[in-house]
């Protein structure tokens, strides 16, 4: 063995000790609020500065197929807020995009469906 792996940082070996729903709601959570500010709906007066559709499309994309993919793993409990959330936020890019996508063509709704 190499002597590298004799300085990993406690920290990162914890890991180890995660339930997997806890490290796949933190994951989802993370892409939710990485959208919602590319989608210009982040805090503060500059939130609009933020937006960018393009950047948005692709991180609801990633999450929709993330939890799809993860909800029969999760069960319902843990996958319907973030069902919930995914909604909400291809919701807001239809809101959002000034040229509107045809239904089921929205972000990720090759994974949930059409939203409309």
């Amino acid at each position: 063995m190499s002597d590298y792996q004799y300085d990993v940082d406690p920290e990162i070996r914890d890991i180890s000790e995660v339930p997997a729903v806890e490290l796949i709601n933190t994951v989802a959570i993370h892409l939710m609020s990485a959208a919602a500010v590319k989608l210009g709906l982040g805090e503060g007066s500059d939130a609009a500065a933020e937006r960018d559709l393009d950047e948005a499309r692709k991180l609801i994309t990633v999450l929709a197929g993330m939890v799809t993919a993860a909800a029969p793993e999760i069960g319902d409990h843990h996958a319907r807020p973030l069902r919930d959330g995914l909604r909400s936020l291809q919701l807001a890019f239809r809101e959002e995009s000034s040229i509107p996508d045809a239904p089921g063509a929205g972000p990720g709704e090759k994974f949930t469906g059409s939203v409309i």
